[in-house]
C-alpha cells in the first residue's frame, strides 16, 4: 500500500502509556437499576453494569513505557489510513448532501475504558457507539498476522476501515436502527442482526478501498489479496473451528468467512452505496 506520502490524522486520543485499574464499586440495587435505565437511553454497553456488580470501577494512571520505532511507523500508518477514510467519507457525505463528522480513534495497550464499558485487547480492534471512537490495540494486526495468517499492510487497513464502516452506519442512523429491532428478540435472531450490520460495515470498508485507490491510487499489487485474507481469517466460522474444533452458526455475530470477502469485495468493485444493503440482501 503506497501509504507514506498520505495526510496524517489529527483525530488520533493515543492511550498507549494509560494504565488501567480497578477500585471498589459500593451501591445498592437501586443504584443499578438506575445506571442500567442510563445504560439503556445513552446507548452505553450492559458491561459496564456488570463491572458495577463484580465490584470494579475503572480507574487510570500514567506509566513510562516507551514505545519502539517499529510502534511508532505502525502509529504513523493508522494515521494515514484514518485520514484517508475521512477524505473519502467526507467526500461520499457530500456528494450525498449530508455531513461526514469524523471518528476519533483511541489507541490503547491491553486494556481501555470506553463509553461503551471497559474492554481488553482480546476483543480486537471495535466501534463504541455512546462515544463514536475506534478503539485499536496494534497487537490486534501482530495477531492478524502470525494468528490467523493475514499479513501486510493492507490486511491492517481494511480492520481500520470496517470499524469506520460502523461509524457511518451510526452517522446514518443505521446503528440505531438495528439496536431498535434486537430489542426483545431471541439471542439467534439478534445475531441475525448482527452479522447483517458486520457486513455492510465490510462492504463499507471495501467502498472506501475502491474510491481510495480511485483518487489517490493507494493499492499495490497484492493489496486486494491481503484484505480478502484479513477478511476470511476472522469470520466467525473460521474463528470458531480453530478455536474449539466446531462451528455453531446460531452464534455467528459476524458472518462466515465467504460472507466477509463477498460484501467487501461487492463494496470494492462498485464503490456504491447501493451494493451495501445487507439487511434486504
Amino acid at each position: 500500500m503506497r501509504w507514506r506520502k498520505g495526510r496524517r490524522s489529527s483525530h488520533i486520543e493515543d492511550r498507549r502509556g494509560v494504565r488501567v485499574g480497578h477500585r471498589a464499586f459500593k451501591g445498592g440495587i437501586g443504584t443499578i437499576v438506575i445506571v442500567l435505565a442510563v445504560s439503556y437511553f445513552l446507548e452505553i454497553d450492559p458491561s459496564v453494569i456488570f463491572q458495577m456488580q463484580q465490584g470494579a470501577v475503572t480507574s487510570t494512571t500514567a506509566s513510562s513505557r516507551q514505545p519502539t520505532a517499529a510502534e511508532e511507523e505502525m502509529v504513523d500508518f493508522v494515521s494515514v489510513v484514518l485520514a484517508d477514510t475521512e477524505d473519502t467519507w467526507k467526500t461520499l457525505f457530500r456528494d450525498a448532501g449530508l455531513y461526514y463528522q469524523k471518528p476519533t480513534l483511541v489507541l490503547f495497550i491491553g486494556q481501555v475504558s470506553s463509553a461503551c464499558g471497559q474492554a481488553s485487547a482480546a476483543m480486537g480492534p471495535f466501534y463504541c457507539l455512546a462515544d463514536e471512537k475506534v478503539y485499536i490495540d496494534l497487537s490486534f494486526f501482530d495477531d492478524l498476522k502470525r494468528r490467523h495468517g493475514a499479513p501486510g499492510d493492507f490486511a491492517q487497513a481494511y480492520v481500520i476501515a470496517h470499524e469506520v464502516g460502523h461509524h457511518v452506519q451510526s452517522l446514518l442512523g443505521t446503528s440505531k436502527r438495528v439496536r431498535a429491532e434486537q430489542h426483545g428478540l431471541g439471542k439467534e435472531d439478534a445475531n441475525i442482526l448482527s452479522v447483517r450490520q458486520e457486513l455492510q460495515a465490510d462492504c463499507f470498508a471495501g467502498i472506501w478501498a475502491y474510491h481510495a485507490d480511485e483518487s489517490r491510487r493507494v493499492l499495490e499489487q497484492g493489496d486486494l489479496e491481503e484484505a480478502l485474507a484479513a477478511a476470511s481469517a476472522i469470520g466467525d466460522d473460521r474463528l470458531q473451528q480453530e478455536a474449539n474444533g466446531r462451528v455453531v452458526p446460531e452464534t455467528f455475530t459476524h458472518g462466515t468467512s465467504s460472507q466477509r470477502v463477498k460484501w467487501f469485495r461487492r463494496g470494492f468493485e462498485s464503490g456504491d452505496f447501493a451494493v451495501c444493503d445487507t439487511f434486504d440482501s
